[in-house]
């Protein structure tokens, strides 16, 4: 189920994405469908996957016809297989077909990150390692992606640069440094507001380690350099590795003792998942 937020994101893209599809009105449909007319359609997968977004189908659908019946065969998080029937409906003839393409367009995308999101997962399942997503998400759709991604059974990592605090390179350079960086914050920030620092070398870690990070990312660097960071850490810090996390890799960099692993494919070069909408 989405939270109030998310459900709150989904209300002001389907208002968004109908106006910029429907505007002033179906040409085609509105002048060859009785207005009174209904029917009763239903959604197929046509590849396996995960399924995420159906709330937002639903809304779309019920915007163009408040008294649609909207019957769903697999819940946002399912795993369905080429050809599973996920959802039937039955509303005006106009409704469906005005609102086929924008409810499609949200519940394929979602569906595409939930289900690569849970590939990725199911490679570190049997080590501790948590999947994180990253803000390389499509613009206006930061929530409702990393609601996907959530779908999916990977986890979020910061909503935006508002709730978590990440000191990256030109941070440091700025800053003189990784520790002067990390105290200048420290005196700025609430106590509860974590601070990651984004190390590419062991000494790095070091300095990152002896100036408090509550969470040091390891940048690009090889599992043997992995472990050895986190055997200096020693559980004093939450480790996440980044950059060049390929799927076939990431048992291996799990194996090294990370905490995350995070991935910017998760969200900003998903592929969409195949799902056709048939009327009865």
């Amino acid at each position: 189920m989405m939270n109030q937020k998310e459900l709150e994101a989904a209300k002001h893209l389907i208002e968004l994405a109908l106006e910029e599809d429907v505007a002033t009105g179906d040409l085609t449909t509105d002048n060859l469908i009785p207005a009174e007319m209904k029917r009763t359609a239903y959604w197929a997968a046509k590849a396996d996957g995960i399924v995420a977004g159906l709330e937002i189908a639903e809304m779309t659908f019920r915007k163009l016809d408040p008294d649609l019946k909207w019957n769903i065969f697999f819940n946002d998080g399912s795993r369905v297989k080429k050809g599973d029937i996920i959802v039937r409906f039955e509303a005006t003839y106009r409704a469906l077909l005005t609102g086929e393409r924008t409810a499609l367009n949200f519940v394929q995308r979602l569906s595409g990150v939930a289900s690569m999101s849970g590939l990725y997962a199911d490679a570190v399942k049997d080590y501790k390692t948590e999947i994180l997503d990253t803000r390389k998400t499509l613009p206006g759709f930061r929530l409702l992606d990393k609601y996907a991604v959530k779908t999916g059974g990977a986890t979020n990592h910061r909503i935006g640069l508002f709730d978590m605090v990440m000191i990256k390179d030109n941070h440091i350079d700025i800053a003189g440094g990784i520790k002067p960086a990390v105290k200048a914050i420290r005196e700025k920030v609430a106590p509860e507001i974590k601070i990651e620092v984004e190390t590419t070398n062991l000494d790095q870690v070091k300095e990152a380690l002896e100036a408090g990070a509550d969470i040091i990312m390891l940048d690009n660097m090889s599992n043997e350099t992995m472990t050895e960071a986190v055997e200096l850490i020693a559980g004093k810090a939450k480790v996440e590795a980044s950059g060049n996390m390929t799927l076939e890799r990431l048992a291996g960099v799990a194996a090294t003792g990370v905490d995350f692993i995070s991935i910017g494919a998760l969200t900003h070069s998903v592929a969409a998942l195949d799902i056709s909408q048939r009327i009865e």
